[in-house]
């Protein structure tokens, strides 16, 4: 067996075999820049958002004809939210309550309760909208009745042309953007 002099090889470098300190340096630092580009790209995108222009996704969008809403009576519709993506299928479908006054005037209301937004059902036999989470109550015209909601239902901007109901889809009513 022969031994090396460590007072030879003393200031010399091996090039060829890289001790463990060196390759787990090169990997810390690779994973380094590795998660510093991971958090530039969305950095970035932010950045340059303000620059592209975005059409408007509220619009207008029909419930149907005049004559599926009867007078004195509320009914449930459905509308696609125009900002959808093709991947969130039946949870683009927004329902509503549509409650149709007299002739031309309505109200819309939001189907979620205005206390932690749980969707209220309508009970013709009370005249009331009952919330099943933490029972809260709003009477036909969408006013606050009993339970923890602070307000009554949120209602969506409606217009009647054409012999239909339209509302203004891809805008939520709530306190921050009353409609």
């Amino acid at each position: 067996m022969t031994r090396t002099d460590p007072e030879k090889n003393k200031g010399k470098q091996n090039t060829l075999d890289p001790s463990r300190r060196d390759w787990l340096f090169t990997a810390g630092v690779a994973l380094n820049v590795a998660a510093g580009l991971l958090l530039a790209v969305p950095l970035i995108g932010f950045v340059f958002s303000s620059f592209v222009e975005r059409k408007d996704p509220r619009s207008w969008i029909s419930l149907g004809p005049l004559d599926a809403f009867p007078e004195n009576a509320t009914r449930i519709a459905t509308y696609r939210n125009p900002y959808t993506r093709p991947w969130d299928g039946q949870t683009a479908d927004i329902p509503c309550w549509v409650r149709r006054l007299q002739g031309n005037q309505f109200q819309v209301f939001a189907i979620n309760c205005t206390h932690l937004g749980c969707p209220v059902r309508w009970f013709p036999e009370s005249g009331l909208f009952l919330c099943p989470c933490h029972g809260g109550a709003y009477y036909e015209d969408g006013a606050r009745a009993a339970g923890p909601p602070p307000r009554g239902l949120f209602q969506y901007t409606y217009k009647v042309e054409n012999g239909a109901l339209w509302v203004k889809g891809g805008e939520m009513p709530t306190l921050s953007n009353p409609v």
